[in-house]
């Protein structure tokens, strides 16, 4: 399971996405969700349909959470802006946190871990 949390999309969250999405597509094992994690008063639901439209989102569920701070058992990062969480069997094998936007080397060290979900 890869779990995407993020405070507001972005092209290389789109990126991301869109190459999980992939991966998925090749390995019905694999499982994902984003939660957009919106600050009070935001109202991220357009730029999240407009990520999916765009990007071409076929596997993964794009959600926008109910608290900044992310579900209270996900321990996700409070004073980051992306939050990826990767889970097999119950345990936590990868739990990243990131400050400002995604660059292209955060976006391929988080795909290069994913592999650790797939083996047995």
């Amino acid at each position: 399971m890869v779990c995407v949390f993020a405070r507001k999309t972005s092209e290389p969250l789109a990126s991301l996405v869109k190459q999980i999405d992939e991966k998925i597509g090749e390995n019905g094992k694999l499982k994902s969700f984003v939660v957009i994690t919106p600050k009070k008063g935001e109202k991220p639901a357009d730029d999240l349909k407009t990520l999916a439209q765009e990007a071409g989102i076929q596997h993964v569920p794009l959600t926008v959470g109910e608290s900044p701070d992310g579900p209270p058992d996900y321990e996700v990062a409070k004073d980051a802006d992306v939050t990826i969480l990767m889970w097999k069997g119950g345990k936590v094998q990868v739990n990243r946190a990131y400050k400002g936007a995604l660059t292209a080397d955060n976006v391929r060290s988080i795909l290069n871990d994913i592999p650790k979900l797939l083996g047995d």
